[in-house]
């Protein structure tokens, strides 16, 4: 990115996408045997939607208020969360 500052732009994925996601990156198919283990997992696991839920809210909020961050800090951000642009 071009900009020394810019606007911190992430769409707020499907659950699809995020399964799509961490399928992709497994190298399975969303109907896999593995990906429907992982997607009954996050349904009911207590720690990981406390997880997507504060992504979630940072997500959110980065949006609501516009903020502005540096190309670095966006690119460690990117890669924190293990997103591609």
């Amino acid at each position: 990115m071009s900009n020394e500052n810019q606007t911190l732009k992430i769409g707020m994925p499907t659950c699809k996408d995020v399964m799509a996601h961490i399928c992709d990156n497994l190298g399975e198919e969303l109907n896999s045997p593995r990906c429907i283990e992982i997607k009954t997992h996050l349904e009911n696991c207590d720690n990981c939607q406390h997880y997507f839920k504060s992504v979630e809210t940072t997500i959110q909020f980065y949006k609501k208020y516009n903020v502005q961050i540096s190309d670095e800090a966006h690119k460690r951000l990117i890669d924190f969360l293990g997103l591609k642009e």
